[in-house]
């Protein structure tokens, strides 16, 4: 029956191998040590002990080059150790331009999964082999930790913060997730699925899940719900910054200091609009705390980040086109769009 039991999980992403070979060379750095050190105690007590009441210990005054030896050569090899671990540590947390996104909310006890294109799944995660697959995840009520031991993927879900973490699986199968951080009563219940399909079939199976539009698709119509569009539109300039083209930049802040206008920031100004107000405008806006689930935040941050410089958002949702929408059809002039009323109220707004 042991000897069905794997020692260690398989090896199914591009960072399992460097991992492994990291994990094994401590392992043998440390228990050389071990047994080094332990050896060397047990000769030198057996060697050195007093062998008569009267023996007198002779004076040593030391020997340099041991004592350099015994400095240089451990210092050598952890050194080795920590640049390697950061090596590896670096390559995890710092995800490839090209890796596809997917958003993960931890709650008691499941982990909920949203994919780019609107698909949402409960405790399973598809996603194609060969891919670089970038996760950003939070949690709504306590810590979770989101481990995949086959991709040697391991990390806190917090609630109230983003983390990311990414992965490319190499081989197609079916893989253990776990919650690896004790979150309750039902903690042991808290697993699921990542299934690694072919792109052609990972392909099929978006195309046979029902969605409501994309996650900017949907995040529109939360915008829209909200009445963000009152004070965050073009036409409404003087009350609130335009939200096209805000992700990534540095944005100044009132006290003098400049954000990064990041998944973090966006998430806390809708939140807490209060805790940076942007430079130029006044803190009016009102918290949407306890108002907006984690999994609807996603949702608007990811219509904010999606308004690139010219899609400005507009106020009338049946007379605005979908956001990948071409603004002149081919062979012709754009068909002329429904009078939109401009809304000019007074005063500033925070951001976003």
């Amino acid at each position: 029956m042991f000897a069905e039991v794997p020692l260690f999980p398989e090896q199914a992403s591009t960072t399992a191998q460097r991992v492994d070979a990291l994990f094994f060379f401590l392992c043998t750095v440390c228990g050389t040590m071990a047994v080094l050190i332990a050896a060397l105690v047990l000769y030198f007590a057996f060697k050195y002990h007093r062998r008569a009441e009267d023996e007198r210990t002779p004076r040593i005054l030391g020997n340099n080059r041991l004592e350099w030896f015994w400095t240089i050569t451990p210092l050598f090899v952890f050194l080795i150790m920590f640049l390697w671990g950061a090596s590896v540590y670096t390559s995890v947390a710092l995800p490839p331009p090209d890796a596809m996104e997917i958003f993960v909310v931890g709650k008691q006890w499941m982990w909920k999964i949203q994919h780019p294109s609107g698909q949402r799944e409960i405790n399973e995660l598809h996603i194609p082999v060969d891919q670089p697959i970038k996760l950003t995840l939070t949690s709504e009520d306590v810590i979770h930790n989101f481990s995949v031991p086959a991709f040697r993927t391991k990390i806190d879900v917090i609630p109230g913060r983003y983390v990311q973490i990414w992965f490319q699986p190499t081989k197609v199968g079916n893989y253990h997730l776990f919650c690896s951080q004790y979150c309750g009563t039902s903690h042991s219940n808290m697993v699921g699925t990542v299934i690694v399909m072919e792109r052609e079939e990972y392909r099929e199976w978006l195309a046979s899940q029902a969605a409501t539009g994309s996650l900017a698709d949907q995040g529109r119509q939360l915008f829209l719900k909200f009445q963000c569009i009152t004070c965050h539109s073009a036409d409404a300039a003087a009350r609130a910054p335009v939200l096209e083209g805000l992700y990534g930049r540095t944005v100044p802040l009132k006290d003098g200091r400049t954000v990064v206008a990041d998944d973090a920031y966006l998430r806390e100004s809708i939140l807490y609009p209060e805790a940076k107000v942007v430079q130029g405008w006044e803190p009016i806006m009102p918290t949407f705390k306890g108002q907006v689930e984690e999994e609807d935040l996603i949702k608007l941050l990811a219509f904010i980040k999606s308004l690139k410089p010219g899609q400005t958002p507009v106020r009338n949702e049946e007379a605005s086109p979908p956001l990948d929408a071409p603004k002149v059809p081919p062979g012709g002039n754009p068909k002329p769009r429904e009078s939109v009323p401009t809304y000019r109220p007074q005063g500033k707004s925070t951001q976003p």
